[in-house]
């Protein structure tokens, strides 16, 4: 009896998902409360992000913040704010440090927040999550293409935690990168003497628990303040 047999052919997952120019992309309303990346003109939903990925994301904005403001400088940190990479790609990095005006020029236009490719911010952070190779490989040569000036990597994973800062050095082609491990402190390229403890980016206290210290410092200068006062002395020129 004869047996015919079928030949066996691998499964191929055709992407059947609508390609987009960036415009439609701008405007485009997906599923609610998911946020899409672009690449090559194709939608890419972004996972959720674990507690830990917030916690980190929430201390570098608190940070960058602080320096910032420390050095008076003309400049604004966001989340959700989009960075054009290509003519058909658009990220959504996890903190973005850009000037204000280019923030107020996105703010203008209709649709979803965007710097356009010719508005540069200084500086992106990515925190890896399941993807390991997009943040290591692929975002980092689409930043780099874009010649966004500071790309950051921060690594929380188990036995590969670090800090990797890619940055455009002077003279030299491309990005060059540091990597930063735990018990050192990561330094930036672009604002210089921004320093922070890589053990605690990668493990940060609550953002909360940072400004209510803060708060409880003020309040006690101010008490000293106003008992140096009541002595006749002036706290200004103590």
């Amino acid at each position: 009896m004869s047996q015919s047999i079928a030949p066996v052919l691998p499964d191929q997952q055709i992407d059947t998902s609508p390609t987009l120019t960036f415009e439609e992309y701008r405007v485009y309303q997906g599923e609610i409360d998911v946020q899409y990346e672009l690449y090559k003109g194709k939608l890419i939903p972004m996972p959720t992000a674990t507690i830990l990925h917030i916690k980190i994301c929430e201390y570098l904005v608190y940070q960058l913040q602080r320096y910032l403001a420390e050095h008076n400088l003309d400049l604004v940190v966001k989340t959700g704010l989009g960075v054009r990479t290509d003519e058909d790609k658009s990220r959504i990095p996890d903190v973005v440090v850009c000037t204000q005006s280019l923030l107020e020029q996105a703010a203008a236009r209709p649709g979803a927040g965007i710097l356009e490719l010719d508005e540069k911010p200084l500086l992106v952070v990515e925190v890896v999550s399941e993807n390991r190779r997009e943040d290591y490989v692929i975002k980092r040569g689409e930043y780099e293409l874009a010649n966004v000036p500071e790309y950051c990597i921060v690594d929380p994973k188990t036995g590969k935690q670090k800090i990797r800062l890619f940055a455009l050095i002077e003279g030299e082609d491309g990005y060059t990168y540091t990597d930063f491990l735990p018990g050192e402190e990561m330094e930036s390229v672009v604002f210089p003497n921004l320093r922070l403890s890589v053990n605690e980016i990668l493990d940060p206290p609550l953002v909360e628990g940072l400004i209510k210290a803060e708060q409880a410092q003020l309040q006690k200068a101010e008490r000293l303040a106003a008992r140096l006062r009541e002595l006749g002395v002036d706290p200004d020129a103590v």
